[in-house]
C-alpha cells in the first residue's frame, strides 16, 4: 500500500504541504490544470528553492492574476494579522487579495468542480473540519461560518492543491509523527491577543497525539491540523516502511533553531488490512409501507452511501418495523440524511461516527473460460482471494442457460487454482 507519511518536526501548514510534494516530484503544471476545475480565476503556483540549515526545500506560493501573496512583518513577539482569522502566519500568509468565502461557497465551489470524487471529498472533508473548529470557538452553526484567510483563493488552492498530489501521487493512506504546535507566544487577531498554538488548529487536533514544543509561534496552523486531521490514520508507529520518495516544504518564517520544514514522505508498507472512517445513520420505522423499502435502500445507494440494508423489527406494542442502516461518508452526510427522510415516514435519525477495518481489495478484469470477467482480488495473510462479480456470473449464467450456482462454483474453482 502506498503511503504518504507527513513528518511534521517543525509542524504543518497548507503551503508547506504543497511545498514538500512538489519537492518530491509532483508537477506544478499538473497541479495547476486540476485547479482550473474550481473556476478560481488566473491562478499559478510560483516555485522556489529555499535552503534551511543545509536542507533544499520548496517554497510554493500563489500567483492570482499576476499578484504573489505577501507575507507581512511578523514582529518579535506578537505575531501580527492583517486579517480576521485564528490562522498563525509564521507558516503561511498575510495575503493583499484575500477577501473570503463563507463555508456554503467554498462547499457550493467544489461540489460543482470537474475535480475527481475523491479530491472533492477530501477536500470537503478538510474544510468541515475547520469550519466545526470556528464554529465551536465562535458558538455557532458552520452554515453561518464565513473563513477570512481559509477562504481567500491561495487557502483554498493549499487545501484543494493537497487532496490533488495525494491523488496524482497514488496514495492511499496518510500517517503523521506527534503533530507539533509548538507554545508560550501570542499572535493578534480581530478578537484581540491570543495564545499559541491558536483555538482553531488546538480545536481541531483534539483526540489527535500532538506535542507542545517550546517555540512561541504557531508552529501549526488551522489548514495545516485539519490536512491531518480529515486525511490521516494517525502515527505510523513501528509498521515497516519501504521509502520511495522524500520531499521537504517550506514556511516563511525562520525559526532559527529550528528549520521552518514539512517532511513528506512517500513509501509502501505491506499490510493487508487498511482502516477509515465512515458515518452510521440508523433509524427505525414502524408505519412504512414494505413495497416501498427496496425502493428506499435503491435510492440512498444511488446517492453514494457506502452500503444499507434492512432488518425487521418487533417494536413496542408488538408492532412490526424495520431498521434501516446506511453506511456514509461524513461530506454525503446531509444528502443521505435528506434522502431519507424525503423516502421514508421517519422522523428522527441516529447518527455515529464509526471506525473501520476492512480487507485491502483490487477491481481487475480477467479472461475465463466464460470470457472476460471482473473480479475482486484480496490477500489475507499472504492468501491470495479472487471473486467474480456477481452481476458478471448472473449475466453469464442467463446467456448460457446454465444454473447461477454452478456458474460462481466454477469460476471460483478456475480463478483460485490459476
Amino acid at each position: 500500500m502506498k503511503i504518504a507519511y507527513f513528518d511534521t518536526f517543525a509542524g504543518i501548514a497548507g503551503d508547506m504541504v504543497l511545498g514538500a510534494f512538489v519537492s518530491l516530484g509532483v508537477d506544478p503544471d499538473d497541479i495547476t490544470k486540476e485547479l482550473a476545475k474550481l473556476k478560481l480565476g488566473n491562478v499559478e503556483l510560483k516555485v522556489s528553492k529555499v535552503v534551511r540549515s543545509g536542507i533544499t526545500a520548496a517554497k510554493v506560493d500563489v500567483v492570482v492574476s499576476g499578484e504573489t501573496e505577501k507575507v507581512a512583518d511578523l514582529g518579535s513577539s506578537v505575531q501580527k494579522h492583517t486579517h480576521d482569522k485564528h490562522e498563525a502566519l509564521d507558516h503561511e500568509h498575510s495575503h493583499t487579495h484575500a477577501h473570503g468565502r463563507s463555508y456554503l461557497e467554498i462547499r457550493h465551489l467544489i461540489e460543482n468542480s470537474d475535480l475527481s470524487e475523491v479530491v472533492k471529498r477530501n477536500s470537503l472533508e478538510i474544510f468541515r473540519r475547520i469550519g466545526e473548529a470556528e464554529a465551536k470557538i465562535h458558538d455557532t452553526t458552520v452554515e453561518k461560518i464565513h473563513f477570512h484567510e481559509v477562504g481567500a483563493v491561495d487557502s483554498i488552492v493549499d487545501i484543494v492543491g493537497t487532496a490533488i498530489c495525494l491523488e496524482l501521487i497514488g496514495v492511499e493512506s496518510v500517517f503523521t509523527s506527534p503533530v507539533r504546535l509548538g507554545s508560550n507566544g501570542y499572535f493578534e487577531a480581530k478578537h484581540g491577543v491570543l495564545p499559541v498554538p491558536g483555538p482553531a488548529a488546538l480545536e481541531i487536533l483534539k483526540d489527535y497525539p500532538v506535542v507542545f514544543n517550546d517555540i512561541p509561534f504557531e508552529l501549526t496552523t488551522p489548514t495545516g491540523a485539519a490536512i491531518v486531521a480529515s486525511l490521516s490514520k494517525g502515527l505510523l508507529k513501528d509498521r515497516s516502511v519501504e521509502i520511495k520518495k522524500i520531499g521537504y516544504g517550506a514556511g516563511s518564517r525562520d525559526l532559527g533553531r529550528l528549520p521552518n520544514l514539512l517532511r513528506v514522505v512517500i513509501g509502501e508498507i505491506g499490510s493487508d488490512l487498511e482502516e477509515d472512517h465512515v458515518v452510521l445513520v440508523e433509524t427505525n420505522m414502524d408505519d412504512i409501507n414494505p413495497q416501498i423499502v427496496p425502493h428506499v435502500i435503491e435510492r440512498v445507494l444511488a446517492a453514494g452511501a457506502t452500503d444499507a440494508f434492512v432488518i425487521p423489527l418487533l417494536m413496542k406494542k408488538g408492532r412490526p418495523g424495520f431498521l434501516l442502516t446506511v453506511l456514509t461518508s461524513e461530506t454525503l452526510l446531509d444528502t443521505i440524511a435528506g434522502e431519507i427522510f424525503s423516502q421514508t415516514t421517519t422522523l428522527g435519525l441516529r447518527i455515529q461516527h464509526i471506525r473501520r477495518m476492512k480487507v485491502q481489495r483490487e477491481l481487475k478484469k480477467v479472461k475465463t473460460s466464460f470470457g472476460e470477467v471482473s473480479v475482486k482480488e484480496s490477500n489475507i495473510n499472504g492468501n491470495k482471494r479472487i471473486m467474480a462479480e456477481f452481476e458478471d456470473c448472473k449475466r453469464i449464467a442467463e446467456s448460457k442457460s446454465l444454473p447461477l450456482i454452478e456458474v460462481m462454483q466454477r469460476l471460483s474453482s478456475e480463478l483460485n487454482h490459476e
